[in-house]
């Protein structure tokens, strides 16, 4: 992989943790940062011994949001001061790890050692996953700022929380508790700061060691593709015959024999060979 600047990188055993790595500046959101989240999600996704991605930071913040150093002309990339962080060109910033979050064919938990503002929290939207410290707070502060909610945070941030709650947290802009961003769903759980990481790790292991990579590539792109059509019938024009395909593999022979006989599955396919070639997204 890429020598890394703004994060620590580090796979324990199907693990992939990516730290942000920038404590002397709240971790805040550069460019690089975007480039390089988008490699490691991008090498992830085909490296079948990373079963699960989790994305946390050093320090006691998860990140303040954008880098503001340019001073007031922090955002203005055609000037050039906000260019070292967000591109130039008027092309806006690097939102490629998007995507990268989004094609990745692992499943990915966000971990927030601390708070998370602007972009801070946006970028953690396309993953699958969100536990906090009790301690953290978040906050959509665009509005506050002159901007709009970016990286396809109007999207995102809909469908998780609902129209409703989404536009009251990017229309105030204000700042609010982990106790909030559970209840209104978020996230999905809280702990104890110096608990934070054991817990991730506990989750990751709880998938990576229960569940075919096949099984899980697919079904994190079902609910992302279909969660949000008026019915379901597009969830159900793929489901059978994905299911009738699978059925047919070994994982499933595995999967089944490993239940009955009331052991821990050994799944053979692998995410970077055995995807089902399907054109029914």
């Amino acid at each position: 992989m890429t020598n890394f600047e703004t994060m620590e990188v580090e796979q324990e055993g199907p693990i992939l943790w990516l730290r942000i790595n920038r404590p002397e500046a709240m971790n805040a959101y550069t460019a690089q940062m975007g480039a390089e989240l988008t490699a490691a999600f991008t090498h992830a996704s085909d490296e079948d011994s990373i079963r699960v991605v989790i994305l946390t930071a050093k320090g006691r913040v998860f990140c303040a949001g954008a880098d503001v150093s340019a001073g007031a002309g922090s955002f203005d990339t055609a000037s050039g001061e906000g260019a070292k962080n967000f591109g130039s060109g008027g092309s806006g910033r690097d939102s490629n790890f998007i995507g990268a979050m989004m094609a990745c064919k692992k499943p990915s938990i966000v971990a927030f050692n601390g708070s998370a503002a602007g972009v801070g929290l946006t970028l953690t939207l396309p993953c699958d996953i969100r536990i906090a410290s009790e301690t953290a707070k978040f906050g959509c502060v665009f509005t506050r700022r002159g901007l709009v909610p970016e990286a396809g945070s109007a999207w995102f941030l809909s469908q998780l929380v609902g129209l409703s709650q989404a536009l009251r947290w990017c229309l105030t802009g204000s700042l609010f508790p982990a106790s909030e961003a559970l209840e209104k769903g978020l996230i999905s759980e809280t702990c104890p700061a110096d608990q934070l990481e054991d817990r991730a790790r506990a989750l990751a292991m709880e998938i990576a060691e229960n569940c075919s990579p096949v099984a899980l590539a697919l079904t994190r792109r079902m609910l992302w593709r279909f969660s949000n059509d008026p019915d379901p019938s597009g969830a159900l024009g793929i489901d059978a015959r994905l299911n009738i395909e699978l059925g047919q593999t070994a994982d499933v022979h595995e999967g089944v024999a490993a239940f009955l006989e009331k052991r821990a599955p050994q799944f053979p396919s692998r995410v970077s060979q055995d995807l089902p070639e399907t054109d029914l997204w």
